[in-house]
């Protein structure tokens, strides 16, 4: 069953422009994925430091395989003390 992810980051203010370009150096290697159907960024019209990103996945195994790629940890390092807050929600569609 197909999986959607809504990730909010919350970049600190002053590092906006840092974690963009770390935001999207990870769209073109996860959209080549196994297993991914979408991944879109955005920002908040109203918080230029709010970036979400809206992903579908396959499913929940697929998604596990994303979040172990180099890509992803390179994110994670090249952002360290970066990300004031980060969520994100798992939703399933119901029609």
């Amino acid at each position: 069953m197909p999986l959607t992810l809504v990730a909010h980051i919350h970049a600190v203010p002053e590092k906006r422009d840092a974690v963009f370009a770390a935001l999207q150096a990870l769209v073109a290697p996860t959209r080549a994925e196994v297993g991914c159907i979408g991944y879109d960024l955005h920002t908040d019209n109203n918080d230029p430091a709010h970036f979400v990103f809206y992903e579908s996945w396959t499913d929940k195994a697929a998604l596990n395989q994303h979040m172990v790629t180099p890509h992803i940890a390179a994110f994670r390092a090249a952002t360290a003390g970066m990300v004031a807050k980060f969520t994100l929600d798992e939703l399933t569609k119901l029609d």
